[in-house]
């Protein structure tokens, strides 16, 4: 008798697969993300920041087709990630808290500013020499101000 999962060859994804799946889920959850800004113009700081995050979990999730989604849970507090990751996870939750809570439209904005960032950041570490290359880009920027 096999043991075997029937979800085992859904994770199985070739090379491309994981690649589309990234890029896809990426997208949605940036494209979510930015929908829940209109919602935050309609004065509605609790559903922006629930569409919001959403979508920066969704996107979140996509680093997951790149490594692993396993893998991804392992490595996420991993000491190259943990600082992009507690500062994401805390975002998350102060947005949350802020939106409900306070009501609070700009420091809404502000925390979900601060949760993209990190998130980039944090995709970024999956990417070989992607931090060094925003660096670079981000250096010469400043150079050039």
């Amino acid at each position: 008798m096999d043991e075997t999962s029937p979800f085992d060859n859904f994770f199985k994804l070739t090379r491309t697969q994981r690649l589309y799946g990234f890029g896809i889920c990426f997208v949605l959850g940036f494209v979510i993300s930015i929908l829940a800004t209109i919602l935050l113009f309609t004065g509605l700081p609790s559903g922006f920041a629930v569409l919001y995050t959403i979508g920066n979990i969704i996107s979140l999730l996509s680093t997951g087709f790149l490594v692993g989604f396993k893998k991804q849970i392992k490595t996420m507090f991993a000491p190259v990630r943990w600082f992009a990751s507690v500062v994401f996870l805390g975002a998350l939750v102060l947005t949350l808290v802020v939106a409900f809570v306070l009501q609070n439209g700009v420091l809404c904005i502000i925390l979900c500013i601060i949760q993209w960032m990190a998130l980039f950041w944090y995709c970024a570490s999956y990417i070989p020499y992607g931090r060094a290359i925003i660096k670079k880009v981000l250096g010469s920027c400043v150079d050039s101000i």
